[in-house]
């Protein structure tokens, strides 16, 4: 399977959430604690999108903004980013605890670890990708709604548009993870416009008129 490949130099994966193929395994959450950087961690959020109306789950990672807000209101610039995009967890010998980036991030991310005294965050598993390999989680996940590949791979075995823009107000975010979404005529994903109704509403389409 293209998740278990190992990447060259020349080539230029990418990582992919589609948050509808979610089942809620929690694979993910358990293997996210197993990377070298984690310290036995998981810092990926499995978030239950309506808990009272719905069983539909959706992970999130840390997106690695281009321009990541989270490194911009750091006091102790603790937050480095990688020339590859990679916005890594604070630096401890930095880190002060203030939980500005907790609080700033549009994505809500990051995490901070009280027993480290830390704020800790998805590296992208750095310890694997500058090896070629694909993220733990992307790694274990049965439905592929996390994913790792190139380009080409997913536009050869996938459905769907990649998307790396949001908007939150009136600030734009670019990310170097991509999103899943049907069409990219509605341009980048508007994350406080009103939701919208879509497949997974009725996946079996018995609301629809006879």
């Amino acid at each position: 399977m293209t998740k278990q490949a190992r990447y060259g130099i020349d080539d230029t994966p990418i990582f992919v959430i589609d948050q509808s193929r979610c089942i809620g395994c929690e694979a993910c959450v358990q293997a996210c604690e197993e990377c070298g950087t984690h310290r036995g961690q998981s810092l990926i959020h499995l978030e239950r999108v309506d808990r009272a109306q719905s069983t539909q789950t959706a992970p999130m990672v840390c997106m690695h903004c281009e321009d990541p807000t989270c490194a911009n209101v750091c006091p102790a610039d603790a937050i480095k980013q990688t020339e590859g995009g990679i916005v890594q967890s604070a630096l401890k010998p930095r880190c002060i605890g203030c939980s500005n980036c907790v609080l700033a991030c549009p994505f809500g991310v990051p995490k901070y670890v009280a027993e480290f005294d830390q704020m800790m965050k998805c590296d992208m598993c750095t310890d694997r990708t500058s090896e070629g390999y694909a993220p733990m989680c992307a790694s274990v996940c049965p439905s592929e709604a996390l994913w790792y590949g190139t380009a080409e791979e997913f536009k050869a075995s996938r459905t769907g548009s990649l998307i790396d823009g949001w908007l939150f107000g009136r600030q734009h975010v670019r990310t170097k993870v991509f999103t899943v979404v049907d069409d990219l005529a509605g341009g980048p994903l508007d994350a406080l416009a009103a939701p919208t109704r879509t497949w997974l509403d009725d996946p079996f389409g018995l609301e629809e008129a006879p």
